[in-house]
């Protein structure tokens, strides 16, 4: 007959496990997180089975999760001196068991932020001062994001899973983070989709890899020597990436015709139209729109249809495109930068500078922000 656990008594040993981890070398925050996934471990664990020796087990779970740890950093490290920080081309040759870990982490009780930093941590194999730095938080508030995160799915069922779309959402958000901090962002939400689509035969996980890809061959071209933004239309293409571009493209090409069209496959082929056209100028306009409407029937998403007027103005002059924004919430993301680009095709630069203005106020990076004032201030210039 098996005791009953006493959580309160098992959270008591905390201060003596950790101890023990750091006499024998771990550093305080590892040794956090390794006692951490340790009492998860336990409240999974201990209610079937309570051990004799309560201090002892937890001891040598943490300190089997903190080697664990140590051996995956330091493989993620041998990864990052080989391909120079940048994601390989090519599948990969092989996949652990971490599956399951993807949609654990990805369960739906958690908010999406700490579906991402659980993810970097549990399948990353990202330290938490990494994930901090990355994030641009202090240490201790990713180590109390991550542990809240641990707690949460610890504490309940694991027959609900996050589903596919979900897992994908989460790789996405963390693609999206970018380049900021120690740890390149881009290129680890690239290395854990190529698992995930080492590891799981699905045409949305196909198309989110290759949409990863095919933005990022622009990498070297979005920022100039000062690191300022450098829009699309006038990137030097000849820095582009133009390997991860035809892998990305051959992967969206095997994706789109198993004739299983998602949102990320749709986004996908909008990026490769891009990366595609020689110059901006000879972009084919016409077919983005199209898969801008793909976009929209498949999601309602209003960036979608705001990034669609972009579309719609390029290919049918910045008068439609306008009529296309019109009928948009005005508070939307870009809005007003859209609406200054557009207005300023037009022919009204009064109009434009004041909206380049409007949208500096509103931007979310700092980068943009001197960006759109930058647009602003050219066009006041010409005033002037």
């Amino acid at each position: 007959m098996t005791r009953p656990m006493d959580e309160v008594a098992l959270r008591s040993l905390i201060p003596g496990v950790l101890g023990v981890l750091v006499r024998r070398g771990a550093d305080f925050a590892a040794a956090e997180d390794a006692v951490q996934d340790a009492l998860v471990e336990a409240l999974r664990a201990w209610p079937a089975d309570l051990p004799r020796d309560s201090l002892g087990w937890l001891v040598t779970v943490a300190w089997r999760r903190f080697l664990d740890v140590v051996r995956a950093d330091a493989a993620r490290r041998r990864r990052e001196d080989l391909v120079d920080e940048e994601p390989p081309p090519g599948p990969v040759s092989a996949v652990d068991d971490t599956l399951r870990l993807y949609f654990l982490c990805a369960h739906p009780s958690l908010s999406p932020s700490s579906a991402v930093a659980l993810t970097l941590r549990a399948v990353g194999g990202l330290t938490t001062r990494q994930i901090a730095q990355a994030y641009l938080v202090p240490e201790a508030t990713m180590a109390q994001r991550i542990s809240r995160a641990k707690r949460t799915v610890s504490g309940v069922r694991f027959d609900q899973p996050g589903d596919v779309a979900t897992v994908l959402r989460v790789l996405y958000l963390v693609f999206n983070e970018g380049y900021s901090g120690d740890v390149d962002l881009a290129a680890e939400a690239i290395r854990l989709t190529r698992q995930l689509a080492a590891a799981i035969d699905h045409p949305e996980v196909a198309g989110l890899l290759a949409l990863m890809l095919l933005h990022h061959a622009r990498r070297a071209g979005r920022t100039a020597p000062d690191g300022s933004l450098v829009p699309l239309a006038e990137q030097d293409r000849s820095r582009w990436d133009t390997t991860l571009i035809a892998e990305g493209v051959g992967i969206l090409q095997t994706a789109l015709s198993r004739d299983r069209l998602g949102e990320f496959q749709a986004q996908a082929a909008i990026a490769a139209l891009h990366a595609d056209a020689p110059t901006a100028a000879e972009t084919d306009w016409v077919q983005i729109v199209e898969w801008y409407d793909e976009l929209v029937r498949l999601t309602g998403n209003p960036i979608a249809r705001l990034n669609r007027a972009v579309g719609v103005g390029e290919a049918d002059g910045p008068r439609a495109g306008l009529a296309a924004l019109a009928v948009l919430d005005d508070t939307l993301p870009r809005y007003a930068a859209v609406a200054a680009y557009l207005h300023e095709r037009d022919g009204d630069p009064d109009r434009a500078a004041a909206l380049y203005a409007e949208a500096a106020r509103r931007a979310a990076s700092l980068a943009e922000r001197d960006h759109l004032n930058r647009q602003a201030a050219r066009l006041n210039s010409r005033r002037a």
